[in-house]
């Protein structure tokens, strides 16, 4: 996963975040949510945004 700087703080986050709201507002099932997150987990995905809005 590639890492980019946020402003001056030094602090680094992942390229690539999953975002949460779109993923998980609907009537999925528990068990397909949960794939979800631990395929994007085992993909390199570090970062969830668990946002309710954007």
């Amino acid at each position: 996963m590639e890492y980019r700087r946020t402003g001056r703080s030094g602090l680094k986050l992942p390229a690539l975040s999953l975002g949460l709201w779109h993923n998980f507002g609907d009537d999925r099932t528990l068990h397909s949510q949960r794939a979800i997150l631990r395929r994007a987990f085992d993909l390199g995905v570090t970062h969830f945004d668990l946002a309710n809005n954007y």
